[in-house]
């Protein structure tokens, strides 16, 4: 039911509204799950790289998102829809039928991989709003196979760069844009499957929003977009406004850009005044020679993110970001222009989410929570099979979580930043030539704490063709932190073997061009997450536990929280009581 208000304005009773947003849900869920479901490329159809949603027709904002699309994306997309309605503004070109592709990660993007389609949505000849879809593909050129490449100095290095253009217009097939693509993969068949999932998730969005917009009219639509905007905007706001006004400042690293040593600074100060945030990365590194850069829209997404991790309450919708100010410069790596490379964004924008999350934390330790293992671990593998044909396998691997003032941080689990479930083993192998020789929890890899962080995870593959390994990763050099008294996790390590022996990257984290024999490994065995509050605090019972479970040894249970054991692996109390009483403890 809806009512005019004073204004002329439509009002929407709430329990309309409420329909109104499972609908618009729904409709963005479904097409989630049809690109799942039709994707060629594991890491859409098994890893869920992938998002769709609804935007504003005039600014591009979120106005709906799917529950389960990868939260890097819901922020991302409003600057990719604003790409293509300021194409449209210059161009004055737009047909009710066409489709815009594009992945320069500069203008709405995140990196090359990731390709976005972007579709309006007409009602009674007029532009009522915009659909789009979001999906990573498996390769797009560049040096090295898969596009994570540690070693690029420019985006050229990192794979072809499509500026928004129209696939489709007017309902008619751009054929000439699909053999550009298809000549620019290693493999095109795989990027043409994905393609194709897109462009059907979006013809099933289309459907399922014409009949809702039948049902209920564009006016009562309309008013239920304005207001998820209005409702987001006051619960941000609500949110912020509790907690105590003050400038809070927080810093991390990146443990080196790919191409020096030097380490990279992601510096925070956080300001809360009133109902209102700013968000100030201006002491941050400068933009570095390799791929750890990033877009201004990249930095603003992955601050969403981390909000939105803390105040859950707040639904995806861009009006929550309405009461929040973004100072991020160009002299700073979070901002760059083109060609600067941005590949390895995924490893900056979870630093820079942790950074987010530190600051908040001291501004309501409530809320504090250790950090996460802090790295995708983008490795490739890729060779040739015996029938020639050319194989790229692509995929990003877990680790622990933080600890927090409730609980232990979940081991193997996904950043921040996903919602995407790491590949089935079972998966890779059927469509590679590899093998996983482990796949295991790494022992000791977690934070000491009160509530210690999650374990990180070990992976051995064997190539069983030569291949080439490619890996971009980072806390290789500066480990997953702890807080209020919590120790910090394991360090990332990757090795492999070759003929002189294992080997391992100079720069600890990335490493190009690695090349092994059939039958030969690499091994990836990733960071926990860190501690949170004094380890000695921790139930003893508790680490026994851990211990029994083989997730630390006794030396760990005896020096990180003063917890001995009998040789039956039973606590022994009386020798767990002294050694945290003594003034070492």
């Amino acid at each position: 039911m809806t009512t005019k208000t004073a204004a002329g304005t439509t009002a929407i009773d709430p329990v309309t509204l409420a329909v109104l947003k499972g609908r618009l849900e729904q409709i963005a869920d479904e097409m989630d799950a049809t690109l799942y479901r039709s994707a060629f490329n594991p890491i859409i159809a098994e890893a869920r790289d992938a998002c769709h949603g609804l935007y504003h027709a005039e600014t591009g904002a979120t106005l709906v998102q799917g529950t389960n699309g990868l939260p890097i994306f819901v922020g991302a997309m409003a600057f990719a829809v604003k790409a293509v309605i300021d194409k449209v503004a210059r161009d004055g070109d737009l047909h009710p039928d066409d489709i815009f592709l594009f992945n320069d990660p500069y203008d709405g993007g995140t990196h090359l991989n990731d390709f976005r389609l972007v579709r309006p949505i007409f009602r009674n000849g007029r532009l009522f709003c915009w659909m789009a879809s979001v999906g990573h593909w498996l390769d797009i050129g560049g040096n090295v196979p898969g596009n994570f490449n540690a070693r690029a100095t420019d985006s050229f290095q990192e794979g072809v760069r499509i500026p928004p253009v129209k696939l489709v217009k007017a309902g008619a097939m751009n054929h000439d844009l699909l053999a550009i693509l298809a000549a620019n993969s290693r493999v095109p068949v795989s990027n043409y499957g994905d393609l194709n999932g897109q462009l059907n998730a979006l013809d099933l969005g289309v459907r399922r929003l014409t009949e809702l917009l039948d049902e209920h009219g564009e006016e009562t639509v309309a008013a239920a977009f304005d207001a998820f905007t209005a409702r987001a905007d006051a619960l941000m706001r609500s949110a912020i406004g509790k907690l105590p006004d003050g400038v809070y400042s927080f810093e991390d690293y990146l443990d080196n850009d790919g191409i020096t040593a030097d380490r990279l600074l992601i510096a925070l100060d956080l300001t809360i005044a009133g109902d209102r945030m700013t968000l100030d990365f201006s002491r941050s590194s400068a933009p570095c020679a390799g791929p750890l850069n990033i877009a201004y829209s990249t930095a603003v997404a992955c601050c969403y993110v981390a909000l939105k991790h803390v105040f859950t309450d707040v639904p995806a919708n861009a009006g929550c970001l309405n009461p929040i100010t973004f100072v991020i410069p160009e002299s700073t790596l979070l901002a760059v222009k083109p060609p600067k490379p941005v590949g390895g964004y995924t490893e900056t924008i979870l630093r820079v989410i942790g950074v987010v999350f530190g600051a908040l934390a001291l501004a309501d330790p409530a809320r504090a929570t250790a950090a996460p293992f802090g790295t995708i671990n983008a490795l490739s593998l890729a060779g040739h099979r015996k029938d020639g044909s050319r194989w790229v396998m692509f995929s990003f691997f877990g680790g622990g979580l933080g600890g927090n003032p409730e609980t232990d941080g979940l081991n193997h689990a996904n950043n921040p930043i996903s919602t995407a479930t790491i590949p089935p083993v079972e998966i890779l192998e059927a469509a590679y030539p590899v093998m996983f020789t482990q796949w295991a929890l790494r022992p000791e890899s977690a934070g000491a704490g009160l509530h210690r962080g999650g374990l990180g995870a070990v992976y051995e593959i064997e190539a069983l063709t030569d291949a080439e390994a490619f890996l971009l990763g980072e806390r290789g050099v500066f480990a997953p932190f702890g807080v209020a008294g919590g120790a910090p996790a394991a360090l990332n390590r990757f090795t492999w073997q070759s003929d002189e022996g294992e080997k391992s990257p100079p720069l600890a984290s990335k490493v190009t061009d690695v090349k092994i024999r059939g039958g030969q490994r690499v091994r990836l065995e990733t960071p926990g997450g860190g501690g949170w509050g004094d380890p000695k605090r921790r139930d003893a019972e508790a680490v026994a536990r851990d211990v029994r479970l083989g997730y630390l040894g006794r030396d760990a249970a005896r020096n990180a929280y003063g917890v001995a054991l009998t040789e039956d692996g039973a606590l022994d109390i009386a020798a767990t009581a002294a050694l945290r009483e003594s003034p070492a403890a």
